[in-house]
């Protein structure tokens, strides 16, 4: 699967992903200066109008999210930062992971994002240039984020690959596993697409045997998983969650399921070892 972040920016992937990351981050600020690391930052910013207007993707995500009248606060404080790019109303920017982040950087934090693509990395370095404390690098993210986290105490590490290669669910679960094992006070956070459960299964499974036990799993579940050849949800993975999390993860999938999903739509939210909520 070939998940493109321009291609795909604004769908109802990025609404669940991008919520999450901002509340996790408003909690890691809370108890002190913090450094995120992003593996796979993509551009920063996004025009709806070129391809994400092609997919129809962003009409059907964030264009819905941000005529909805029924927001809960998780979902509003996405929808602010959103309006606060488009100062004339609509959607046709749209934020990424860089720049949610890098707005909302107190003067101890930190933000390094890794990009491998030469001409996305420009983007990206263009982007960022009016935060002091956000920093773009190109370069394999997986390997460099491992090495940044070791300097660190409880760095926020943000992994969210294209999966356009075969071994993306395999280096993303290594890469987390390996930090929190080397930081118990890291908090990592992996987003994934949801085609079939048997693909996300393994996934788990090799986070567990990875010795990985505190992680909370939330799915937005916009169809039956019926069709593996299509992203039928997605899912945020958060090892080492803060308290709180599973109640807010709960909140954003189940508003993106319950009003952007398809008949037999639902959110599952749960921390590994519990069962689905």
């Amino acid at each position: 699967m070939n998940y493109r972040h321009s291609f795909h920016a604004g769908n109802f992937a990025d609404l669940v992903k991008h919520a999450l990351v901002l509340w996790l981050l408003e909690r890691r600020q809370a108890s002190g200066p913090v450094t995120v690391i992003d593996t796979h930052a993509g551009a920063g910013v996004y025009d709806l109008s070129g391809e994400g207007a092609r997919s129809k993707e962003a009409e059907a995500g964030v264009a819905r999210l941000m005529a909805a009248a029924d927001r809960p606060p998780t979902i509003e404080a996405l929808a602010r930062e959103v309006a606060r790019l488009n100062p004339h109303g609509g959607a046709n920017l749209y934020p990424g992971s860089p720049l949610l982040i890098a707005d909302r950087l107190g003067a101890a934090d930190r933000y390094l994002g890794f990009e491998l693509n030469p001409p996305v990395l420009e983007l990206l370095q263009q982007a960022l240039e009016p935060f002091a404390h956000a920093t773009a690098r190109g370069g394999d993210g997986y390997d460099q984020a491992r090495a940044e986290a070791a300097h660190v105490q409880g760095a926020f590490v943000l992994i969210d690959p294209p999966f356009e290669r075969p071994d993306d669910y395999l280096r993303a679960a290594d890469t987390g596993a390996a930090i929190v094992r080397a930081d118990p006070r890291a908090m990592v956070v992996i987003w994934t697409p949801l085609k079939d459960m048997e693909t996300f299964d393994g996934f788990l499974r090799r986070l567990d045997q990875a010795g990985v036990k505190r992680v909370l799993v939330a799915e937005a579940r916009l169809r039956p998983l019926t069709n593996p050849m299509k992203m039928n949800g997605c899912a945020v993975v958060v090892l080492n969650p803060p308290a709180g999390a599973e109640t807010a993860a709960a909140e954003v999938c189940g508003w993106v399921a319950d009003r952007l999903g398809e008949a037999g739509a639902r959110a599952e939210v749960w921390m590994t070892g519990a069962g689905p909520a």
